[in-house]
């Protein structure tokens, strides 16, 4: 294990066993220099333990450096909770996961993500107050998120383009979900064509109804000739497979971990598409759970959401001056900024 925590300098993991429930939980903390780490809990049913502890690494890394590029007083983390995310039997096991980050004595704060809702959360809360998300404060997390990609598919036009304006754009739009459908009434009220796809026909056919979309088969995506790929869906949709298929000059969306490996970034760049590295444009999620931890305004929060447009024109400029792909870019942005505050504060206790 030590090794796995060695490679990217994570701070601290935590184990967790509650026998009566049969929780089973992992807290990873990568970085606490900015502040408390912030990561949501996710329930999944690994094939391994191993495999549970990797993804809570992989994913407590990319919260530290997303909230470091977007400029949060915050670290990265993540917690990960092993087995059937469809059980009913929910308030004794969240609530063991509650005691888990209370533990940490605020090292850690929690919030949803894949397998858990708003009411996991309220059970959380009964243990601890490190955990937000909640019913009734920050609320659908959706409209800042694609608010902030909007942005930043804007300031990608202006750097390919010399000008921000998407009028007349064409976006190939892949997901239709809860940020997706939000993305393309904001595209199409700029005045942006869109060709979308999901495997919810009824998602599909809500953006189609309401931004004037045209739908294509989930495959066909990646085959249409666009100006902007838009991925809002699930990880990894830039591989192997699919990276040759592509004939856009943009790829900028809200989903995670767009690339399956480094080196598809480093294809894209060899292709001539320009790249906004995922965990930078769609921080916006993250810039509404912090709005809640400090009592932001909704305002507030989109306005800092609204600031991915220059942080993806700084990460452009980086990937320029020093010669590197632009994913690439973006970790050298966040380590900037974990290195100087490093120098003027000590780690959250």
């Amino acid at each position: 294990m030590f090794p796995l925590l060695a490679d990217h300098e994570h701070e601290q993991v935590s184990f967790y066993y509650e026998p009566s429930t049969g929780y089973r939980g992992i807290i990873t903390i990568h970085s606490t220099v900015l502040g408390p780490a912030l990561g949501g809990t996710r329930f999944w049913s690994y094939q391994s333990d191993t495999d549970a502890l990797i993804d809570s690494l992989r994913l407590a890394r990319g919260m530290t450096y997303k909230a470091a590029v977007a400029g949060l007083n915050l670290g990265g983390g993540k917690s990960v909770i092993i087995g059937d995310n469809r059980t009913a039997r929910r308030e004794a096991l969240f609530r063991a996961h509650g005691r888990h980050v209370e533990s940490l004595k605020g090292r850690y704060i929690t919030a949803e993500d894949v397998g858990t809702s708003t009411s996991d959360m309220e059970y959380i809360k009964a243990e601890t107050n490190h955990v937000t998300g909640l019913i009734g404060k920050s609320g659908d997390p959706s409209p800042v998120t694609a608010y902030g990609v909007y942005r930043g598919i804007k300031a990608c036009a202006k750097y390919r383009y010399g000008s921000d304006s998407l009028i007349g754009k064409h976006v190939a739009l892949q997901g239709c979900g809860s940020v997706g459908y939000h993305l393309a009434k904001l595209l199409h009220a700029e005045g942006a064509a869109i060709t979308c796809t999901d495997i919810d026909p009824q998602r599909v056919k809500r953006v189609v109804e309401d931004a004037g979309a045209t739908a294509v088969g989930a495959d066909a995506i990646y085959g249409v000739r666009a100006d902007i790929f838009a991925p809002c869906a699930l990880g990894a949709v830039i591989n192997d497979d699919t990276v040759s298929r592509l004939d856009v000059e943009i790829v900028a969306g809200a989903a995670n971990n767009q690339l399956a490996e480094d080196r598809h970034g480093d294809l894209l760049e060899q292709r001539g598409i320009t790249y906004a590295p995922d965990y930078v444009i769609n921080g916006g999620g993250l810039i509404n759970v912090n709005a809640e931890l400090h009592g932001w305004a909704p305002e507030r929060a989109r306005s800092k959401a609204g600031e991915i447009y220059d942080t993806i024109l700084r990460v452009f400029e980086i990937a320029r001056e020093e010669g590197i792909p632009s994913y690439r870019a973006a970790d050298r942005l966040a380590e900037q900024r974990i290195a100087a505050i490093a120098k003027v504060r000590r780690n959250f206790v």
